[in-house]
């Protein structure tokens, strides 16, 4: 019987092998025709392009040897003609190589290392220049694929359309499709609150659509994470599962009949996929940036990377306005009280929120009041500017859209002169609105449209405020923005936005960032680039009274382990007064980086990085953990041999826990190091540390 019973089980389990396999084969059309690859430079990543039984463009990624993308077809669908799809036909190939270092003008580090093989693959494709043409005549489509060391990327490009025609994209059809089962982490799109989700963690069958950057961990323990880069005049790309691991790329919509329209030749956004052998590895990693066009903007030395305080968290706890009124935020006043505070600090910037007409009534998803460059009766720019000028202080715009773009475009250049006059050199924008509601300008004078927050629409518009700006010297931060795509190299005045749940939802948010949304953004979200997450609420209180899921300890971290090249001092001034030793931290912690490294690390665990001080010898180190304490051992090695080091250390004290009233509860130490010691620091339920190394040595 116990023979049977094994005999039985086995057979079981082979059927269900065998039937998995078929599966997966039949899901895989097979390879016939030519096919082209392209390996990384060390070898180890293969990307092959080949036409499969259909006649479909096709690709696959492996990585020594093991599939990591099973085929996955290429193609796209137009509004107006036939789309590239089935009987496509591969006809020419090319193949380059490139090794070369450029430096970032503000960063993460300074020196970026483009390494990178490159294949061109030609294709041709039958159809017709329209719909109900008898024209087929084929129409050649280019795929562009880089392979790196640490991930690939791959765009189509397009030749001028025949008789001068735009191309009129319906969707695009790009595959991804995933060889083996995993996890994954992901916000939804296509929802109403943009990008503003706490991250789902599911099997990677249990997606549905999902913004990109989308973080996968094998089952292996291979980490994959799917995004693009160099979004210009296009959608935005989400991922949409259609049935077990395969996913296909849906454009952003559009009001119009196409998601996207382009006149002659142009390429897409690139398909960008990093692969690595641990999270860390997906965060120390340039890929997008390295697919993005060098600077156009020459010398940005007019940008500072800087700290900033502001008229802003008051509202979030409901003790200030926007609007005009008894509590009105934006006076004389208390944006004086805030620029003292930043001279006495060092601190570079006061963002003034509130400060321009049109904040009266209801302007979330309209705005169609805003006034971007008269001012409240109560508030004064050209006087306040005087008045922070010979403090070394600057102030910081402020141009809330309300999602209508009609009206923001059509007073941009006068706001950007108006602040270039005094001296205003940067400006958070913002575009609080439902994600389907952004009024858009239309064909006809005086026409509206509504658009979609990451379509081609507003691509357009985000990029033609950033170069508007740039002829302004002037540096943005878009809030509820569209999705960062490493742009910040080619236009370096885009120098951080928001685009996820920020610090704000500690005020009030339901439910709040727990305590694993920040190790799970380091890997997803700021994969993509800087954040304005808004840290430093040292009071640890939001609205009402209510307590911040963190330590204080934690709070200083975020500086560390969230990069910004601006970065806020959220808590009002009375608030950060009362704890000077901790203030201290913040003042001494650098916004700018010659280095970055991440030390260890899981997504949605634990975050620990390592980032050394573009300006000094100094590196600085910051911790933070899920709702699980850690005791964490970090390895100094990476510090240089023979020298000695005077570690500063804020870290949790043995009390603290971000769920009791000890959560203030911190230990500021010191300790002497060098690169052969292991420092053990322990980080209490919802915790963090952070640490100065200063050299002495």
């Amino acid at each position: 019987m116990r023979v049977l019973l094994i005999a039985m089980l086995t057979w079981i389990a082979c059927n269900a092998g065998a039937q998995a396999q078929a599966q997966a084969q039949a899901q895989a059309p097979s390879h016939t025709g030519p096919a082209a690859s392209v390996s990384s430079p060390d070898g180890r990543i293969r990307i092959t392009i080949s036409i499969d039984g259909e006649g479909w463009a096709q690709y696959t990624v492996g990585r020594d040897d093991k599939p990591l993308i099973a085929p996955s077809r290429l193609g796209f669908r137009f509004t107006d003609q036939d789309g590239f799809g089935r009987n496509t036909r591969l006809v020419g190939t090319k193949t380059a190589r490139h090794n070369a270092h450029w430096e970032l003008p503000w960063g993460e580090r300074r020196r970026v290392t483009d390494n990178h093989n490159e294949l061109l693959v030609d294709l041709v494709s039958p159809g017709g220049s329209d719909a109900m043409s008898d024209n087929r005549a084929d129409r050649p489509i280019a795929v562009r694929v880089r392979a790196f060391d640490n991930g690939i990327g791959f765009r189509y490009e397009f030749s001028a359309r025949a008789g001068g025609k735009p191309w009129r994209i319906a969707d695009e059809l790009t595959e991804f499709v995933i060889a083996a089962p995993g996890t994954a982490w992901w916000i939804q799109a296509g929802d109403w609150n943009r990008y503003e989700y706490l991250y789902h963690q599911t099997p990677v069958e249990e997606i549905s659509t999902a913004h990109t950057p989308m973080t996968v961990r094998m089952a292996d323990g291979t980490h994959l994470a799917f995004h693009e880069a160099a979004l210009v005049d296009y959608a935005a790309m989400w991922l949409q599962r259609v049935d077990g691991r395969r996913f296909r790329a849906t454009l952003s919509p559009s009001s119009q009949g196409s998601k996207v329209e382009r006149s002659g030749a142009f390429t897409t956004p690139w398909r960008t996929i990093r692969i690595a052998d641990n999270a860390g590895g997906l965060y120390d990693n340039d890929l997008e940036l390295n697919l993005n066009e060098p600077n156009t903007l020459g010398n940005v030395s007019w940008f500072t990377p800087h700290k900033y305080v502001g008229v802003w968290w008051q509202m979030h706890l409901e003790t200030a306005s926007w609007s005009s009124g008894p509590k009105h935020g934006a006076t004389n006043a208390n944006v004086r009280r805030h620029i003292d505070f930043a001279a006495e600090h060092g601190f570079r910037g006061v963002l003034v929120e509130g400060w321009n007409v049109g904040w009266d009534g209801n302007w979330f998803g309209n705005g169609r009041d805003f006034d971007f460059a008269r001012s409240y009766p109560d508030f004064d720019l050209p006087a306040l500017a005087g008045y922070a000028r010979p403090k070394g202080v600057h102030l910081i715009g402020h141009h809330e859209t309300g999602g209508n773009i009609a009206v923001y475009e059509a007073g941009l250049d006068a706001a950007l002169a108006l602040y270039a006059r005094h001296g205003v050199d940067a400006v958070k924008t913002g575009y609080v609105a439902d994600a389907g509601a952004i009024i858009a300008p239309g064909d006809a004078p005086g026409e509206q449209r509504i658009e979609w927050h990451d379509g081609q629409r507003m691509a357009q518009h985000h990029l033609r405020v950033v170069k508007a700006a740039a002829a302004a010297r002037i540096a943005i931060n878009p809030h509820e923005p569209i999705k960062d795509t490493g742009l910040r190299r080619t236009y370096p005045n885009w120098v951080s936005r928001e685009g996820a749940r920020g610090g704000e939802y500690q005020a009030w948010g339901t439910p709040g960032n727990g305590p694993a949304h920040v190790p799970t953004l380091v890997f997803t979200r700021m994969l993509a680039g800087p954040m304005d997450y808004t840290p430093g609420v040292l009071s640890l209180k939001g609205r009402g009274g209510r307590d911040l899921e963190s330590t204080i300890a934690r709070e200083l971290a975020l500086y560390v382990v969230l990069y910004s090249p601006i970065q806020m001092v959220a808590d009002v001034p009375e608030n950060l007064e009362k704890y000077p030793r901790e203030l201290a931290f913040i003042k001494q912690v650098p916004t700018d980086w010659a280095e970055t490294r991440v030390l260890s690390g899981e997504v949605g665990d634990f975050a620990i990085i390592a980032r050394q001080d573009r300006n000094g010898p100094d590196w600085y180190l910051g911790g933070v953990t899920d709702e699980n304490a850690r005791n964490t051992i970090i390895d100094l090695s990476f510090l240089p041999k023979g020298t000695r080091w005077r570690a500063h250390i804020w870290r949790d004290g043995d009390a603290a826990d971000y769920r009791t009233a000890a959560r203030h509860d911190i230990t500021i130490e010191q300790r002497m190091l060098t690169p052969a010691d292991r420092l053990d620091i322990r980080m209490v339920p919802g915790g963090g540390f952070a640490i100065r190394l200063e050299k002495i040595g």
